[in-house]
């Protein structure tokens, strides 16, 4: 297989193609006017910088996913679309406003003079202190002193670049290295802590988030006093500026906040946000394709939605921190899957009216067909959280007289990773709910669920023993939403979804030649971006079955399944019309090739690029360091990336990764399979790809 056969040499660069894509939807064209004119064009262009992926995983209220949920308000309040403009380079932000690309930038700006002789700010929508970052083993800097003979390494178009700049007159000692301006902070921080770069500076905002996930790196000292963070405007655009400006003085987004809120529904609704607990889980919350999906989430999100205030989701390190941290005002609700017990009730708990309910299940290895009641369970070994319902269910079977082991799982494991350890043969039983199970079983065939340990029991939300009016507003809400269509169809989305229990559509091409009904769209635009027709045929194939109606459990649609904020972005705003599909899903992938530039190899380039349009760009990324960080070569695919990839689905590896959890043998199994079917392709169809 020679390099051009999956990818001709004429490409479109990154940044080129982003360009053709804003100049090319609606929202790039160059406009530089005020209110008035916004308002005959019904639409808010909001410049943002192009982080990994749209979405990343916010585990403690991201700055940038805060920014641009409230920026997204404020068009809303004065009537107009929220249309997100992304850059791919930060220092590319006020140029774009100043050129017309956008009408604001929300961005977690930091307010400097520099800024200042350049565009207008609004008045503050927060506060940040930036802060040095180092390695955590490295306990040598402790004050600016300290960082005389060291490599402080940040974006020259940052606003910590000045304030290093003015450390440096006074500390001539230290190096300022200059990152490339299309490495976010967050990219700078991870190399911090794999040893790349050496010291770095971030805003303490996007520290607390980073650190979370990231406990190789600690703050060595605050590099100043507080400063200001706002909107961006033209100074053309007074209009514009003076109703940012009441919004934000509205609802006094620039005031400092305590962490902790032991208050009830009142105090949400006054400060419109509303803390919502859980883990990143298949069942709880993660990120697919750059979208933020999960059963819980989805459930939290249409709750905040009717008290009027801003979803913020709050991933405790464990489960059992989820209880302790809403007990302490550190969130609002637990929205977990939560089972209701009277051990969880007594705990200064408040548990709502239920809203799913399950049943408490065995599972086993799929040889193992010797459990058949409770008394079977007799000299085996169970392994289950300590703090969860199953613990005291099988707590009581012992103390019934079934003489069997009881063993405490780690607490930051969630179920699905203590079924895999039992599918591996690490654990020798364990118990889960029937609907998380259900899940498993929709991929999986070493394990089966054995036996059942109860009847049906009820899942609910929790809130704090004094929070009254919340727990009756959660109450109306299940009660009005409970096996109702909402609830129905997000529910069968996650745990009933036909598509994940496989299918027996034959994939072979036909007598004809004809690969599938959409051949000419597949040769027409595989050729405009340089792909093998026969390969992205695969695609499709592997995506949608060639159905143009196929619509994913998170809502991805089309031939080619691409999500719906994906298609816009691209310029395309439907792409339920089958040539809209394929141009949308070719298109994507064209752009996610390109971001891997740093492969080499055009034939391991597609494979990555392939992988990323399953799971994400982030999640692929997230892979590739894992790949490093274990020894493995990060530009090869099958037997190095593919191999640690379904490591991501382990709480050791997902707690510090990026992007958070991922069920990455996915991408694994779907790689291979297009693959697979594109080798079989070009063998059925006996035709050589002629070079371009």
């Amino acid at each position: 297989m020679t390099r051009r056969t999956l990818r001709t040499a004429a490409r479109l660069s990154w940044s080129a193609l982003l360009l053709a894509t804003l100049a090319g939807c609606e929202g790039g064209d160059l406009e530089t006017g005020d209110l008035g004119i916004l308002l005959e064009r019904g639409e808010l262009r909001v410049l943002v910088p192009r982080r990994g992926e749209a979405d990343v995983l916010p585990r403690h209220g991201h700055p940038f996913d805060y920014e641009l949920d409230v920026a997204a308000s404020f068009a809303e309040s004065v009537g107009l679309e929220p249309v997100y403009v992304w850059v791919d380079e930060h220092e590319d932000l006020i140029p774009a406003l100043i050129e017309g690309r956008g009408d604001l930038i929300a961005a977690n700006l930091t307010v400097t003079p520099e800024r200042r002789r350049q565009i207008t700010f609004s008045v503050p929508v927060g506060h940040v202190r930036e802060q040095i970052i180092v390695r955590a083993e490295d306990e040598s800097i402790q004050s600016p002193a300290d960082l005389e003979g060291r490599q402080v390494v940040a974006r020259r178009s940052s606003s910590f670049w000045g304030t290093l700049e003015a450390l440096q007159t006074q500390h001539p000692e230290i190096e300022l290295v200059a990152a490339p301006e299309d490495m976010d902070t967050e990219e700078i921080l991870y190399g911090v802590a794999t040893g790349e770069f050496d010291v770095s500076a971030a805003d303490d905002n996007l520290a607390v988030e980073v650190l979370a996930y990231q406990p190789g790196l600690r703050v060595a000292f605050d590099l100043g006093e507080e400063r200001e963070t706002a909107w961006g405007l033209r100074a053309s655009t007074p209009r514009l500026l003076e109703a940012v400006d009441r919004f934000v003085q509205r609802r006094n987004l620039g005031a400092r906040r305590p962490t902790r809120y032991p208050d009830d529904i009142d105090g949400i609704r006054e400060r419109k946000v509303l803390r919502v607990l859980t883990r990143n889980s298949a069942s709880t919350y993660f990120v697919w394709r750059g979208e933020l999906v999960g059963f819980e989430y989805d459930l939290a999100r249409r709750f905040a939605e009717l008290i009027g205030a801003r979803l913020e989701i709050i991933v405790a390190p464990n489960r059992a921190a989820l209880l302790t941290w809403l007990r302490q005002g550190r969130g609002d609700i637990v929205a977990a899957g939560l089972t209701v017990t009277e051990e969880r009730a007594a705990q200064d708990i408040v548990f709502s009216r239920p809203y799913n309910y399950a049943i408490e299940t065995v599972v086993a290895r799929t040889a193992d067909s010797t459990l058949h009641e409770p008394r079977d369970l007799a000299g085996r070994t169970v392994v289950v959280r300590r703090s969860s319902a199953y613990w005291n269910t099988l707590t009581r079977l012992q103390d019934m007289g079934i003489e069997f082991e009881l063993a405490p799982a780690p607490e930051e494991l969630e179920t699905e990773e203590i079924i895999d350890r039992v599918a591996g043969g690490e654990y020798d039983l364990t118990v889960a709910d029937s609907h998380i199970l259900g899940i498993e079983l929709a991929w999986r065939d070493d394990i089966h669920a054995a036996m059942t340990l109860s009847d049906s029991v009820p899942h609910a939300w929790a809130v704090r023993a004094g929070s009254e009016k919340l727990a009756a507003a959660i109450d109306a809400f299940h009660r009005s939403e409970y096996r109702g269509l909402f609830f129905n169809v997000t529910y069968n989305r996650y745990f009933k979804d036909p598509a994940r229990i496989g299918e027996s559509v034959s994939a072979r091409p036909s007598a004809s030649g004809e690969l599938s009904p959409y051949d000419d769209l597949l040769k027409e635009y595989a050729g405009r971006y340089g792909f093998d027709w026969r390969l992205i045929a695969a695609q499709m194939y592997q995506e949608s079955r060639f159905d143009p109606k196929a619509r994913s459990f998170a809502g991805a649609l089309g031939l080619l399944q691409v999500m719906p904020g994906t298609a816009r972005e691209l310029g395309i705003a439907s792409v339920s019309d089958p040539e809209a599909g394929v141009h949308a899903g070719v298109k994507y992938l064209s752009q996610v090739y390109d971001r891997l530039e740093d492969i080499e190899s055009e034939e391991e380039r597609i494979w990555f690029a392939l992988a990323a349009y399953n799971a994400g760009y982030g999640h692929l990324q997230d892979g590739r360091r894992l790949a490093r960080e274990l020894g493995r070569d990060t530009d090869i695919w099958f037997g190095e990336v593919a191999q640690v990839m379904p490591l991501l689905a382990r709480s050791e590896y997902y707690s510090h990764a990026r992007y958070g959890y991922c069920r990455c043998s996915e991408p694994v199994r779907y790689v291979r399979a297009i693959r697979q079917l594109y080798q079989a392709y070009t063998a059925a169809l006996e035709v050589s790809q002629p070079a371009r």
